[in-house]
């Protein structure tokens, strides 16, 4: 059993080979304001994260990792370029998994740099590699930036866009829109019920919850509008769905891409970055024609991720999350930086989980 004072010492280790990568040491608070920070973490990290509150703070919460602090942080007076290290604990409700553990430590390497991107992205990938040392394992890699890509070039209503955008990270809900937009499935009852209406309020009752008469109206009038709207193509609906089948090497996947790009010209400028990064990996030493990419990887991690996606996993050990993960969030920085924004990307890895499996104890 690999006590707590090893696994924070291996800790400890990791962050010393990302020193000597060129990165500074930083710490973040364990408390984090909820309220700036919390909507920044997808629906997953929402409800499972620790909330408490206080009259003097308002309402805090214990970190689920590291990455937002560090951009925080980082937003209000870092220096650019910059590399950042740390160690510590984070902090997730686990009700899904009671096995696994709500408090553990994390280390990571986050890199922010306007110069290179697609460098960038190899950079981080391949020092998380290497720090996992002769563990074997298997690495998966992928690209959120594709599918936003697609998202707004598709040819419907800028609503429906937010809308699809919104739920990229619940691969369902978008199922879902995509065939509601296409026409393939019907208009619930209700609201076809309410879009007829003269007056869909007139027999509404008295005002109950905490939106206004005028919200209500601007709602109804966006259901209205959304029922105006020309289906999305099938031919559009053919093309998604073939950008998010996408799963084979490396090489083989950006040959695919940029067939479907022929006819989905908004995802080029993403497939150029990926050719760009994959011959960044390659330069790196990665034997880029042996990595996994698949155009879905990455949907039910972290929404602040819009862009190229990693995690190391162990093989034929389905009952473990990955070692390590990671991917770029550039958008996070434009959002923290209050309008100003600088590419940046990051990984991290559980020395716990390593330790354990560097044992066979796991």
């Amino acid at each position: 059993m690999v006590s707590r004072t090893e696994t924070r010492a291996e800790a400890l280790r990791l962050r010393r080979l990302f020193e000597q990568a060129g990165a500074t040491a930083i710490e973040a608070d364990i408390l984090q304001p909820a309220e700036v920070l919390l909507d920044l973490y997808g629906e997953d990290i929402r409800g499972r994260a620790y909330v408490t509150s206080d009259a003097l703070r308002g309402e805090q919460m214990l970190r689920p990792d590291f990455t937002v602090p560090v951009v925080r942080a980082h937003m209000q007076d870092g220096a650019e370029p910059a590399r950042y290290t740390y160690a510590g604990e984070v902090f997730r409700q686990q009700e899904s998994a009671p096995e696994r553990a709500n408090e553990y430590l994390q280390t990571g390497y986050e890199v922010f740099d306007r110069s290179n991107p697609e460098a960038a992205d190899a950079e981080v990938f391949s020092l998380i590699r290497s720090a996992l040392g002769d563990l074997p394992h298997r690495a998966a890699t992928g690209d959120i930036g594709l599918l936003m890509s697609a998202v707004s070039g598709l040819n419907t209503t800028e609503a429906r866009k937010a809308a699809l955008m919104r739920h990229i990270w619940r691969p369902k809900r978008f199922r879902w829109l995509l065939d509601r937009f296409s026409g393939r499935l019907p208009v619930p009852e209700t609201r076809a019920a309410l879009l007829a209406s003269d007056d869909p309020r007139a027999e509404a009752g008295p005002m109950i919850g905490l939106r206004s008469g005028a919200e209500i109206d601007a709602r109804i009038s966006a259901l209205h509008e959304d029922a105006r709207a020309a289906p999305i193509s099938e031919a559009e609906i053919s093309l998604i769905d073939a950008l998010l089948s996408v799963r084979e090497s490396l090489p083989n996947a950006l040959g695919h891409l940029r067939d479907i790009a022929v006819d989905l010209p908004a995802i080029e400028p993403a497939v150029e970055r990926l050719s760009r990064r994959i011959g960044a990996l390659a330069d790196r030493g990665e034997e880029v024609e042996r990595l996994d990419f698949e155009a879905s990887y990455g949907r039910t991690s972290m929404e602040y991720y819009d862009g190229f996606v990693f995690g190391f996993y162990v093989e034929d050990r389905a009952d473990l999350p990955p070692v390590a993960t990671g991917g770029r969030y550039d958008a996070l920085t434009r959002v923290l930086g209050k309008g100003d924004a600088i590419p940046a990307v990051g990984g991290v890895i559980r020395p716990g989980l390593l330790l354990e499996l560097e044992r066979g104890e796991a």
